[in-house]
């Protein structure tokens, strides 16, 4: 019964025990997959802008890569759920990037 009594409640507890759902913490797995939605959100938002594809094609690469990671090493299906996300925004916004002018702003050599 003493266990009743020391649980969280709050809505971050409640996000780590969804994520968690094997009961053991995985900070590096949570924070691959907390780095790919970020990135992927920021790709995305700034692929709308033609003159932020620099923002968004590198955005997008690193959230592809960081997601990538996070899939080989994930450890439960609520990582897996939220680096699928994170890994579809990053693409999404670095393909618009590449097509917007690509990763070194359409330099002509």
């Amino acid at each position: 019964m003493a266990q009743a009594a020391r649980q969280n409640h709050g809505p971050l507890a409640l996000i780590s025990t969804a994520i968690n759902s094997d009961g053991k913490a995985h900070p590096v797995e949570n924070g691959l997959a907390a780095v790919t939605l970020v990135l992927g959100a920021i790709a995305a938002i700034t692929s709308a802008f033609h003159s932020l594809h620099l923002v968004s094609s590198w955005t997008g690469l690193v959230g592809i890569l960081t997601g990538a990671w996070g899939q080989f090493i994930s450890a439960t299906t609520g990582e897996r759920f939220l680096l699928i996300i994170g890994l579809g925004a990053a693409a999404v916004g670095f393909f618009i990037g590449m097509a917007h002018g690509g990763l070194f702003g359409g330099v002509v050599g």
